[in-house]
């Protein structure tokens, strides 16, 4: 039987890599394995390329990507997701100054489901506590994953449904309020929804996409409606989209 050392080598990696508790550094991989470590760098960056490692810069360290989809449980892929985000969330945060809540989400069916949060001081409490599952259709994070999908890919999900879910009698009660609702949010670049998961309360939030182009993952902030100007919600679904592009390069393992 014929040897391919360098796809032999990549398995082994991924092997390696899923049986860690955490990232694996670049010297560990090519010490416990006996790669040389100019192969073991070459290995990573075809495997960072192809989208089945991710970079965590903190660390200085590599771990599976989301694409392995196959490699342990939806909650390990979700913890997986969190150690990415966490950082830019907390950097987030801090970076606008404000009382606001900072979150990650991911698209489980019709819902999005929180994976990561991040608040500043004196911000509100909230009911999206780590692994609470709301509808997308009403919140801001959900609404920037449902974006990227066409009308077709959003009425499969939501098959011979003439009314909408509310949670607080507002949002929209129709696919094709929907439809109008996610054609503005691509028209801005950002998702907004403000009391329709919490009176007084809004959000803005950006998808972060992987090297498919599919929406992993949202970035959202959430504030009280009085202590932040309606004029600065502009800002924060920028600040929002820096930070959704960052995991997005992360989740392609680009840094």
């Amino acid at each position: 039987m014929s040897d391919i050392p360098a796809a032999r080598n990549a398995l082994r990696v991924l092997k390696f890599v899923a049986a860690q508790s955490g990232p694996v550094r670049a010297t560990t991989l090519s010490r416990e394995l006996d790669i040389p470590r100019s192969s073991t760098y070459q290995l990573i960056k075809v495997m960072q390329d192809e989208g089945f490692l991710v970079h965590f810069p903190e660390e200085r360290a590599y771990g599976l990507s989301p694409l392995v989809s196959e490699v342990g449980s939806a909650s390990m892929r979700a913890g997986r997701l969190e150690r990415l985000a966490r950082p830019l969330l907390v950097k987030l945060v801090k970076r606008t100054g404000l009382p606001v809540v900072g979150h990650v989400s991911v698209l489980q069916g019709t819902d999005v489901v929180y994976v990561a949060k991040e608040a500043a001081q004196r911000a509100p409490t909230l009911v999206t506590d780590i692994g609470v599952h709301l509808p997308a259709h009403l919140t801001a994070t959900g609404r920037s994953i449902l974006a990227h999908f066409s009308p077709k890919q959003v009425r499969a999900l939501y098959p011979a449904r003439d009314s909408l879910f509310h949670r607080a009698e507002a949002g929209p009660s129709t696919l094709r309020e929907l439809d109008a609702l996610l054609e503005e949010t691509r028209s801005r670049g950002w998702a907004v929804e403000s009391g329709e998961i919490t009176k007084d309360h809004a959000s803005v939030a950006v998808a972060a996409l992987d090297h498919n182009g599919y929406p992993a993952a949202s970035i959202g902030l959430t504030f009280r409606v009085t202590a932040v100007d309606i004029h600065l919600w502009r800002q924060l679904g920028a600040a929002a989209a820096i930070t959704a592009g960052a995991l997005s390069m992360r989740l392609r393992g680009r840094i």
